[in-house]
């Protein structure tokens, strides 16, 4: 029980490190952020100002994907999408506690193809 409370305590300090290194850095600038859970993975536009979503992506409901890396780039385009309708083209890249690796990769290398800078 001691090592898993040390796994969440250290998850959430580097959650917190990202996420105040993006609010020191992005000024009026929206924020990707991106969850990931065992079976789907989600993407939402987050304009911190406002404090309100302007654009969300997930598999959830999508009988053909799933949280792998093919449902992940899926979900990139459709954010890129979705964002370059609503007139958004920078954003920043909010990965939360996850390593830039796998599915995480995967929804950013696609939505950079889709057009968004970050």
């Amino acid at each position: 029980m001691k090592r898993q409370k040390q796994i969440h305590t250290m998850r959430k300090r580097r959650k917190f490190r990202i996420r105040n290194h993006i609010r020191r850095t992005a000024h009026g600038v929206p924020r990707l952020s991106v969850f990931r859970s065992n079976n789907h993975i989600y993407a939402q536009i987050i304009d911190d100002v406002a404090g309100e979503t302007l654009v969300a992506s997930t598999t959830l409901g999508k009988s053909d994907l799933t949280g792998n890396r093919v449902g992940a780039a899926a979900v990139g385009k459709e954010i890129a999408q979705k964002a370059s309708e609503k007139g958004i083209e920078k954003v920043v890249f909010d990965r939360g506690a996850y390593k830039y690796h796998g599915r995480i990769a995967a929804l950013a290398d696609a939505a950079r193809e889709g057009g968004l800078k970050f």
